[in-house]
């Protein structure tokens, strides 16, 4: 069968905007096909895009893709992101949304000393937390 995620991602991303919130969408960018501003990224090699139909302009949510272009620091930017390395896309304002696990060709793991993320320490910024629900 194909991929359920791209299915997800665009009826959570429906959802959100239903509910009046902002689309986040968390990436590895590290994974093949990423094109994303690399000065934006994390160290743990993840980036968090705002897919706001302001800020997203021309949004493509494909089977295959996430395209679409935005500004970064005032420099407009063309965004492409595989599928397969959309690891969660939620709301900006209370966190919730869904969280992917990977799937086989996502890529290569966000940290490249272990195949798993290292569980990171709480802070105490007021950026959204996700939590992996079973």
């Amino acid at each position: 069968m194909t991929s359920l995620r791209p299915y997800l991602i665009r009826a959570v991303y429906d959802w959100i905007l239903h509910n009046g919130c902002t689309p986040y969408l968390m990436v590895n960018a590290r994974a093949e096909g990423v094109l994303v501003p690399q000065q934006y990224v994390q160290p743990d090699g993840s980036i968090v895009l705002n897919l706001r139909p302001e800020a997203a302009q021309h949004l493509a949510l494909g089977d295959e893709y996430i395209e679409f272009n935005a500004r970064f620091g005032g420099v407009p930017q063309s965004v492409t992101v595989p599928v397969p390395a959309a690891m969660a896309i939620y709301a900006k304002e209370n966190g919730r949304g869904m969280v992917f696990e990977p799937e086989e060709g996502d890529g290569k793991p966000p940290s490249p000393t272990s195949p798993e993320p290292a569980p990171k320490e709480p802070t105490k910024s007021k950026r959204p937390v996700l939590t992996v629900v079973k």
